[in-house]
């Protein structure tokens, strides 16, 4: 259920109907907007649905949300969310303010002086978070899985030296308070969108969370994921389309571009897109990526390694620093030729 309160209702007024829900054992969550603010009901509805709360004093209207996913729910925030990572040692950096934000870094943290590296060419080339793997979900058990801590340790160290925020995946329950310490945002890959304890771990810290979707996995999944993570106070989320499996063996996965319009259409989270998980290849990332912007969303996560021949996880879809700088200039210059898009339904 969504109330909806009256343009000048007061705090009085918007204190009273919060007290109502929550004495329902309910959770009340309140969205402010520039003219109104919706205050969406989490729970079960039907201890509340009797209440008339059309005639308390302040109310403007109430409507059904008919969504699983409630929190998430464009119509709980019909302006759209702002997910902000960083401050303090590193620059805020606001996702799904208007501007496009670039995470970039190598799949995994190999060494120091490589990242330093790798974090000085991307912050020169316009990134604005840096990506790096500490903890890495391999297919094959023998495959390289992460420095683990010390990997954390370079990551955040590479991060306060350049002025980036960091990004790094957080693989099961017990890795969420080691991770604290040193990143500015969870990541929950691909493999964990439904490891529904993780979810509910990160959810109940403050950091943002950079929420992948399945290989597998429908748009309701992937909301319902994140209503995972809302549910337990953290509203920090981000979603990222990554390419699902399909039938075609041309790319590791197929990216799923129409699911950008979709989500914007169906929740206020912000969203980004990984082209080089869904391409597999270099050459394809710079494509997809572009399609991503041109699709309308928030930013894009992309690996990049200066030396990807050695790279010792998922070389061969790093960018070279060089072309990285291309993409990065190419994606500004197409995202301020975009004409308005009047047409889309989540600005109406």
């Amino acid at each position: 259920m969504i109330i909806v309160m009256k343009q000048g209702a007061s705090d009085d007024q918007l204190a009273h109907v919060v007290s109502l829900i929550e004495k329902h054992g309910l959770k009340a969550h309140v969205s402010r907007g520039v003219e109104r603010t919706i205050i969406g009901c989490i729970g079960d509805e039907a201890r509340i649905e009797p209440l008339p709360f059309q005639a308390v004093s302040g109310v403007e209207r109430v409507m059904p949300v008919v969504k699983p996913y409630r929190m998430a729910a464009r119509e709980t925030h019909p302006q759209g969310s702002v997910v902000k990572v960083g401050g303090g040692s590193v620059p805020l950096v606001e996702i799904g303010s208007g501007s496009l934000t670039v995470m970039a870094g190598p799949c995994a943290v190999e060494n120091a002086p490589l990242l330093d590296e790798i974090a000085s060419s991307v912050k020169d080339s316009g990134a604005h978070l840096l990506r790096g793997g500490a903890f890495k979900p391999r297919t094959s058990p023998y495959a390289f899985q992460g420095l683990g801590v010390d990997g954390l340790k370079f990551l955040r160290e590479a991060g306060d030296r350049f002025g980036l925020p960091v990004v790094s995946e957080v693989r099961n329950v017990r890795q969420v308070e080691t991770c604290l310490d040193y990143v500015d945002m969870f990541q929950v890959g691909a493999r964990n969108m439904q490891n529904f304890d993780l979810l509910m771990e990160v959810g109940r810290t403050t950091k943002p969370v950079l929420l992948k979707r399945g290989l597998a996995s429908t748009v309701e999944e992937l909301l319902m994921s994140a209503e995972y993570v809302m549910s337990m106070g953290n509203h920090g989320v981000v979603l990222c389309e990554r390419g699902i499996r399909t039938f075609e063996k041309a790319t590791r996965f197929t990216l799923d571009v129409s699911a950008v319009p979709i989500l914007k259409r169906l929740s206020h989270l912000p969203v980004i897109v990984d082209p080089s998980h869904a391409a597999g290849q270099a050459w394809l990332v710079p494509f997809l990526a572009l399609a991503a912007v041109a699709a309308g969303a928030d930013g894009i996560i992309v690996e990049v390694h200066s030396r990807p021949e050695d790279a010792l996880c998922d070389g061969d879809q790093a960018l070279l620093p060089d072309t990285f700088r291309s993409l990065v200039h190419d994606l500004n210059s197409l995202r301020s030729s975009l004409p308005p898009a009047s047409y889309a339904p989540w600005l109406s």
